[in-house]
């Protein structure tokens, strides 16, 4: 599968800049590369398989910098990884027919535009957390995980819009989290595409993603956006992926159009 050059290099751009956009605000941009994605690839492998290996390169970087500025300590994380491992490894090794696989994906857009949408309201500047059991952790974490294998999103962009929202921690220290929890769900889902033989990467156009989110990722975590505030790059990327996801679910996966 080759993409005609025009297309890639349009798709490489607007890779960079997601993950310019995402890295900035401690996310990955599995949600926006699957939304892109979906306008260029019918092979909802490739499209799974691509969005988890950019996102895993993405947070590979922010999760680094987070724990070497202290922000992130893994006893603290580690009911979520736990739960989310295998049903994210779970979640990707379910060969669904086409159809069901983007009525999946586009309510996943749907419900992540949602909520990074309603995580611009919701955030929480105050140094007030709550205390909570342990087990509402792994119920989290599994839950989130096995979405983020199903559809090939990290599930960072769920899981920090619910913490902030009940005031688990400071907003730092959720974002820390929610990158550490995407790097190791798309680390997880990546083997579990290898094992159920659906992992499918065009060489030719993956190194180029690959590239151009190595250079956004980096460049979005070294330096502030300042025209832009990261309430505002929330809200206008929520804004396009609720656009394609609505696309996606209505045009490929119920063939309304």
């Amino acid at each position: 599968m080759l993409l005609p050059i025009d297309e890639l290099a349009l798709l490489c751009i607007g890779f960079f800049m997601i993950a310019t956009l995402y890295s900035s605000v401690g996310f990955g941009g599995g949600s926006s590369y699957l939304a892109l994605l979906t306008l260029f690839l019918s092979s909802f492998f490739a499209i799974r398989s691509i969005a988890l290996v950019c996102n895993l390169v993405v947070v590979s970087g922010s999760t680094y910098l987070y724990f070497k500025n202290g922000h992130a300590k893994l006893k603290d994380f580690l009911p979520f990884v736990v739960a989310s491992i295998p049903l994210a490894f779970l979640g990707a090794s379910f060969r669904l027919k086409e159809h069901i696989f983007f009525i999946i994906l586009g309510s996943a857009l749907i419900l992540s535009a949602i909520s990074l949408a309603l995580q611009t309201f919701n955030l929480n500047n105050t140094a007030e957390t709550k205390a909570y059991p342990n087990y509402l952790s792994y119920i989290l974490g599994s839950g989130i995980g096995f979405l983020s294998g199903l559809v090939g999103i990290g599930g960072g962009i769920f899981l920090a819009p619910v913490l902030n929202h009940i005031k688990w921690d400071k907003a730092i220290k959720i974002a820390a989290l929610a990158s550490f929890f995407i790097l190791v769900n798309s680390i997880s889902g990546l083997f579990g595409l290898v094992t159920s033989n659906a992992l499918s990467l065009p060489w030719r156009e993956t190194i180029c993603f690959l590239i151009a989110v190595l250079l956004g990722g980096q460049l979005g975590i070294r330096i502030s956006l300042k025209k832009l505030s990261a309430k505002g790059i929330k809200r206008v990327t929520s804004l396009l992926v609720l656009l394609v996801g609505i696309r996606v679910l209505l045009v490929n996966g119920l063939g309304v159009f």
